[in-house]
């Protein structure tokens, strides 16, 4: 008896294990482990935007508009995520090869796959996965204009934003799109996608809005240096998520990601104290923290394709190039307060550039793909950059003005003296009566 027991366990336990092969007719099943990764992942891709970004703008601003940042970024990613759901995710991840937008086949996530195609995970997963970048790109614009956008304004660019640049720019480049498929375009998670994007988005709607009253004149200096080291090193953590996660799956190619991401955001950190300790002669929180995020955008694209000795250099380069990025954003008298495109634009487009080169077998990277030059791939990441860019600027001047129409751009000058936080939203993100 315990003979016929032990072979009825053994027959049902095969015949209930389901095939992997996703021929037609075969159960397809996911890998829970790849699967609990990246729903961890995906915790932590939206405590990069809730509480990270919060806390970062939140510091660098003017204690009067805390409170109104931390509104616009809340009230952004919920809109953004009902979009997803509806619309963005078909629109980025539909089935299309080499076109410009996905198809309808996942509106209102109507036709999921039980496992999306090229992974071992259930497409709800990659799905929720793929939400986080999409509100953290459309909330990272709102650091370069924060203390004098009008909010509605704000939730509807942002939202419509995530549909109109964000959602056609993750299909070229990772929903099997032309910048993929024709050219060869790399980008691991999201130098050029996200960060690209919303950096070059963010510097054209800052420049049409306009200045700060008293800009440059008047110092305007973060009132809470604290909350933004806060914020970067929950933007940092967070991190490990945004790079290790885009392995999709728990193995090698994740601790890989994560360790090149940990290497080139310490080195910039670094770096960019040891430029403040030459150029001032004093190490300031506030550099710490730019410089970290600085390491951590340009290592994005990159973060697997490399080796972690590169991954150094990306940091310092990094730091270099964005701080004097900042720089040269002040001297054209543009007033991007949180340095969105010196920082974000600009290192997304340097790591972007520089995964190019270093993807070299012989410096260590994961090698070029069949057929690939160094010249080849560099060439089509300059194409990357400069459609990504272009499109950016362009729908964002257009939607910009267009929106503007309905819901102007930015509260009047009395308001904006006042603070956002007790004008737009009638409470102060600071009161410390009894």
């Amino acid at each position: 008896m315990p003979r016929f027991l032990s072979l009825a366990l053994i027959l049902s336990g095969l015949l209930a294990v389901p095939a992997h092969a996703q021929d037609v007719g075969e159960i397809v099943v996911n890998d829970t482990g790849d699967t609990a990764w990246l729903l961890a992942a995906s915790a932590l891709v939206l405590m990069m935007s809730l509480p990270g970004l919060v806390l970062l703008y939140a510091g660098r601003g003017r204690a009067k508009n805390v409170l109104s940042v931390a509104m616009q970024i809340g009230a952004v990613a919920c809109f953004v995520s009902l979009l997803w759901i509806v619309t963005g995710y078909t629109l980025a991840f539909g089935d299309v090869t080499g076109g410009w937008v996905g198809n309808g086949r996942a509106w209102m996530l109507i036709e999921l796959t039980n496992v999306r195609i090229g992974t071992t995970l259930p497409e709800s997963t990659f799905v929720l996965f793929q939400m986080g970048f999409a509100l953290f790109a459309s909330a990272l614009m709102i650091g370069a204009w924060a203390g004098r956008a009008r909010f509605s304004w704000v939730v509807i660019f942002c939202a419509a934003w995530s549909v109109v640049v964000y959602a056609p720019i993750a299909h070229w480049v990772w929903g099997g799109g032309w910048l993929a498929s024709e050219f060869g375009t790399l980008d691991f998670a999201g130098g050029l996608v996200v960060q690209t994007s919303a950096g070059v988005s963010a510097l054209v709607a800052t420049i049409i809005m306009g200045n700060r009253d008293g800009f440059p004149e008047t110092p305007s200096p973060p009132h809470a240096p604290i909350l933004s080291m806060a914020g970067v090193a929950l933007l940092w953590v967070g991190w490990f998520g945004f790079s290790g996660g885009s392995a999709l799956a728990a193995t090698d190619d994740a601790s890989t990601a994560i360790i090149n991401t940990h290497v080139a955001a310490a080195t910039a950190a670094l770096v960019w104290l040891l430029i403040e300790r030459i150029g001032n002669g004093k190490t300031t929180s506030m550099g710490w923290a730019s410089g970290a995020l600085a390491g951590l955008v340009a290592i994005t694209p990159a973060a697997l394709y490399i080796s972690p000795g590169a991954s150094i250099l990306f940091g310092a380069l990094a730091s270099v190039v964005c701080f004097g990025a900042l720089l040269q954003i002040r001297k054209w008298g543009i007033d991007d307060a949180a340095g969105v495109f010196a920082i974000n634009g600009v290192g997304g487009m340097l790591g972007t550039l520089l995964l190019g080169l270093f993807v070299s077998s012989a410096l260590g990277g994961t090698g070029y793909a069949p057929g690939m030059t160094p010249l080849g791939q560099l060439g089509a990441q300059a194409v990357g950059i400069a459609a990504v860019a272009l499109w950016s600027a362009v729908m964002t001047a257009i939607l910009a003005l267009g929106i503007g129409i309905v819901a102007p751009m930015r509260v009047k000058k009395k308001r904006e003296a006042a603070g956002l936080d007790i004008t737009t939203h009638g409470e102060r993100g600071w009161d410390f009566e009894p």
